[in-house]
């Protein structure tokens, strides 16, 4: 039984890496061919030169563990996993999200399967708690990109301010940088210093687009990089951005208002079943055990699931409106 879940979970584990290293494979020429251009610029080549290197690319840790994080540096998934935890503004490390991943799947499915002696019923169990670090993650990075869309438009504001009484754009994204707080602040304090580095203005709010994938900072780099390309007032520009994001953010609070209740009623639906199985459970587990103990039982509650997705998806579809 547990070599059958393990692989399992290994099958949708590799499937999913595949997709991700297939997708990713020209970013990853790309980075192949910079850090090539960099090693020759650095002469690493030279013996006598070696005492005078100094590597100022980005070491990062994949995981605590050195053979996994070995094994993860070599993966595309662990980049885009990585990101994923930057933009969710925590700490871990994409090693102890996929150990954290894996513990929540075979634990769960093993634990089912003793109970109930169902391979199937234990492997979808196992699968669905798999993905709650996941699920936590991709909240925590909802929450954060939402603090700094709500946080964006007076942080152009006081770029506007600046820029009226004579500062340059990177002197008002180091205003914003100090005067602004978290995730607004750290944005822009990257992007500064970028720009002191060396960086150009458009590869470092193609950087912070990346960073913080928004449509309203997509928005405000572009508002930036065609006013360079053709002129004109900049503050008057970075005025009427966030005039147009402020709209925006105000009709995204009125369609969230107006979907409030459909948004509950899936909720409802898609958690009652589960949570009233488990009440009935304590209060009959004679009764309620039928479900697994019986082969028709076990069809039912697979059906039940099947439904319970579908439905929560549909639901899910119809309340969620892009603006």
């Amino acid at each position: 039984m547990l070599l059958i879940i393990a692989l399992v979970f290994l099958t949708v584990f590799g499937v999913v890496a595949v997709l991700l290293v297939v997708t990713g494979s020209a970013s990853n020429s790309q980075a192949k061919q910079v850090l090539a251009r960099l090693d020759s610029a650095l002469a690493v080549g030279k013996p006598e030169m070696s005492d005078l290197i100094v590597d100022v690319r980005k070491a990062e840790l994949m995981s605590a563990i050195p053979a996994l994080d070995r094994w993860l540096v070599k993966l595309e998934l662990a980049p885009r996993l990585r990101r994923l935890l930057y933009q969710a503004g925590l700490k871990w490390t994409v090693g102890g999200l996929l150990l954290m991943s894996a513990a929540f799947f075979f634990i769960p499915a093993y634990l089912v399967y003793l109970r109930t002696g169902a391979v199937l019923f234990g492997l979808l169990v196992g699968l669905a708690l798999g993905f709650l670090p996941f699920g936590y993650v991709m909240q925590k990075r909802s929450q954060r990109l939402g603090r700094f869309e709500q946080g964006l438009p007076e942080a152009l504001d006081l770029i506007v301010s600046a820029l009226r009484v004579g500062h340059s754009l990177n002197a008002a994204m180091g205003l914003v940088a100090r005067e602004c707080s978290e995730p607004v602040g750290g944005e822009f304090r990257i992007t500064f210093d970028e720009q002191n580095y060396g960086l150009e203005l458009k590869s470092a709010l193609d950087n912070m687009t990346t960073r913080v994938p928004l449509q309203d900072i997509r928005i405000v780099a572009t508002a930036i990089l065609i006013q360079r390309e053709s002129g004109g007032n900049l503050a008057e520009v970075l005025e009427k951005t966030a005039t147009v994001i402020r709209e925006r953010f105000r009709l995204k609070r009125q369609i969230l208002t107006h979907t409030a209740q459909g948004r509950l009623t899936g909720w409802v639906l898609t958690l009652l079943p589960v949570v009233l199985g488990m009440l009935l459970y304590m209060v009959n587990p004679k009764m309620m055990s039928l479900l697994w103990t019986k082969e028709i039982g076990i069809k039912l509650l697979y059906a039940a699931g099947i439904m319970i997705v579908i439905g929560g998806l549909v639901i899910r579809k119809i309340v969620n409106m892009d603006v």
